[in-house]
This record gives structure tokens, sequence and C-alpha cells, in this order.
């Protein structure tokens, strides 16, 4: 496994498409910040993030289906990601990008207003009380969020853990963010999404052994307060 890895990092250092900015990169301004068109995506599209991206199903089937879109995976395991990236590169997409950083850097990648959505599936649920802080809906990360999402934002969940769908239904309704919409059975509910037409691996043996698949979306509330341009 271990050379198996290292057989990613160093294919992905050399596709155009995938960055892994340096710390003292990250403090100085990393080089798209602010600026991913006209310096990446050669079309003036808000950007569409994967956060927590795994091996980045949804960043590619977007890509794929809404190539007119600008699309960003984030993750800090590469290895998991590079799928993703080199999935694109093949398919000839060029409306999609990969970056290898924390979830907290998110303001250092993208400026304020430069993320239009935001897909979050099944993150680690971080089950321990003491470990709240680190989940990806806490509302740390969704201060995080907020510095880079413009008005018309919408924020995505998808898991099948129970407890962690809920502490984020207590953070919208505690936080006063506006809840679009809620479900605990995806696959039964009526709701029209594109999240319905992608499945993880996991996710399709989860499915398999009679598990329900829980999502949400929503928007925050100070975000919504912004004036638009």
């Amino acid at each position: 496994m271990a050379k198996k890895k290292r057989i990613f990092w160093a294919e992905s250092k050399k596709l155009p498409h995938f960055f892994e900015p340096a710390y003292c990169e990250l403090i100085e301004g990393f080089r798209l910040r602010g600026n991913w068109y006209p310096s990446f995506f050669s079309r003036p599209s808000p950007i569409y993030l994967e956060v927590g991206c795994g091996k980045a199903e949804y960043t590619v089937f977007n890509a794929r289906k809404y190539p007119l879109r600008n699309h960003v995976a984030v993750d800090i395991k590469g290895a998991r990601m590079f799928i993703g990236a080199r999935q694109c590169l093949q398919l000839g997409l060029t409306n999609a990008a990969f970056v290898r950083t924390q979830v907290q850097n998110l303001h250092k990648i993208f400026a304020p207003g430069e993320v239009n959505e935001i897909f979050i599936p099944f993150p680690d649920p971080q089950p321990n009380k003491p470990s709240e802080r680190h989940r990806l809906t806490s509302p740390r990360f969704l201060d995080t969020y907020a510095n880079i999402l413009n008005p018309d934002h919408v924020i995505h969940l998808k898991t099948d853990n129970l407890s962690f769908f809920e502490y984020t239904l207590n953070v919208i309704s505690n936080e006063g963010h506006r809840l679009l919409y809620a479900t605990y059975d995806l696959y039964s509910s009526t709701d029209d999404n594109d999240i319905k037409q992608v499945q993880t691996f996991y996710e399709k043996q989860w499915l398999a052994s009679g598990a329900k698949i829980l999502y949400l979306r929503f928007q925050l509330k100070d975000v919504l307060l912004k004036p638009k341009e």
C-alpha cells in the first residue's frame, strides 16, 4: 500500500490540474486565489466545490454533466483524490481541478464569493463528542465556508450516519441558518437532485445492506446577508 501511495504522489505532480500548495505558499498567497478564472479555468463560472472528496466521484460526475461550470475537489488524502484527477485527465475534462490541503485552509485557496456550491459527501462523522469541532458541518467549518461562498450559495450534505446528520440539523437550527431540504431516506424521496445520480463504492455497499442514505441542503445566514455584486 505504501508503495502504491508513493506512485500516486509521483504521478499527481505531473498532472496540470492537481495542486498541493506548500504552507509558505498559503501564507504568502495562493496564486489562484481570486484568480481561478482566467489563470486556470477558461470560463468565468462560479466554482462548485467538493470537500473531503475522497476519490472525487461527485466532481468527476459534475464536470462531465456541466461542462460550462468550474469544479474543484479538496481533500488532504491525495492518493485517493488522484484517482478522480486521473479520470478527469483521461476523459479530457478541463473544467475540474484538485487541491490537496486541509479544509480549514479553504479561505486561502478561494476568495470571498468565489464558490457557488459546496458538496460534503460522506464525511468522517467524528463520533466522539470531544471531536465535534472536527466535523465538517461544525460552526468552526461553517465559518470557513462563509468566507468563500456567494449569496446564491447552497451547501449539500450526504451521509449514512444518523447521529452526524441530526447534529448538523441542530447546528443549522441553533445557528440560525436556512434549511432548504432534508430527508432521512434520499432514494425514497421525491427530491429531484443530481446528488442521487452519484453513488460511491461504499455507498453502494451500504445500500445493498439496507442502510438509508440521509441528505440535506442549506444556506448560511451570514452569506445570505451579503449584498449581491
